[in-house]
């Protein structure tokens, strides 16, 4: 019986086969991963990932699906979390102690950012992630101190992560047809990153970029002041995506130290 694709769970499905084969290249999966894919559908990309892999684990939330998934696959190579994303305790895959995480999947775009914040918990025990996303929110993550994409989901993943954009995909590789252009995203977690509390880290940004037209000074008043801007390196007359990730640390460090005082 046929799928039909559910707009609740944000479904759409990967079938054009020269991006998958892209797709694969990228992540260039080997024999001994230990692999999750989070939203696996219909298993276009499950079932070429099993091609490589021994053991494989998705996190499906349809039902549906998940039944159709145990179904057609192996259940000795094939591990299936019925479960939403958001909520599963990745830690929980078993991994052996000389080996990391690796991750994959088409994530639903409607749930993307919290998504990536629910993994970036994790990142420690991660080798990478690849992940298809909308276009526009890979711009941003990626996206360099100055342009107009650099935000709150730039400065809280570049502390984490080491990303690129590694190829766009346009809408008719799916079914149903996406209104936005996607693309593939390549994540790995930084050995070191910035020492810092990441709950302060979450409160400066946000408060930061809760005004993007206003200058730091303005947007940081109440929190912060302009002699701790300048401490941390910042122009207080930047405005908010001007000011890199390294400076946000320096920043959220500075509230940290005036809170203990």
């Amino acid at each position: 019986m046929k799928h039909i694709p559910r707009k609740r769970f944000g479904q759409n499905f990967l079938t054009d086969q020269t991006v998958l084969f892209d797709i694969m290249r990228g992540i260039d999966p080997r024999p001994d991963d230990v692999m999750v894919e989070i939203g696996p559908g219909l298993a276009a990309m499950t079932s070429l990932l099993l091609e490589s892999v021994q053991q494989l684990h998705v996190v499906e939330l349809d039902r549906d699906l998940v039944e159709r998934l145990k179904k057609r696959f192996d259940p000795a190579r094939l591990h299936v979390h019925s479960a939403d994303a958001l909520k599963f305790d990745f830690a929980s895959i078993p991994v052996p102690a000389d080996r990391k995480l690796r991750v994959v999947g088409n994530l639903p775009y409607n749930i993307s950012s919290p998504l990536l914040f629910h993994l970036a918990q994790i990142a420690p025990q991660v080798q990478d992630q690849h992940f298809m996303l909308q276009k526009e929110v890979v711009e941003r993550m990626v996206a360099a101190p100055g342009s107009k994409a650099f935000g709150r989901l730039s400065v809280m993943l570049q502390w984490r992560y080491d990303m690129e954009l590694l190829f766009v995909v346009p809408p008719t590789a799916f079914d149903p047809p996406p209104r936005v252009d996607s693309a593939i995203v390549r994540m790995i977690p930084l050995a070191q990153p910035l020492a810092c509390d990441q709950k302060t880290l979450e409160q400066v940004v946000t408060k930061a970029f809760s005004q993007r037209r206003k200058v730091i000074r303005n947007c940081v008043a109440g929190m912060l002041t302009e002699a701790d801007l300048i401490a941390a390196g910042i122009d207080p007359q930047a405005r908010p995506e001007a000011v890199p990730m390294p400076q946000f640390v320096a920043l959220a460090n500075r509230l940290s130290s005036l809170s203990a005082a």
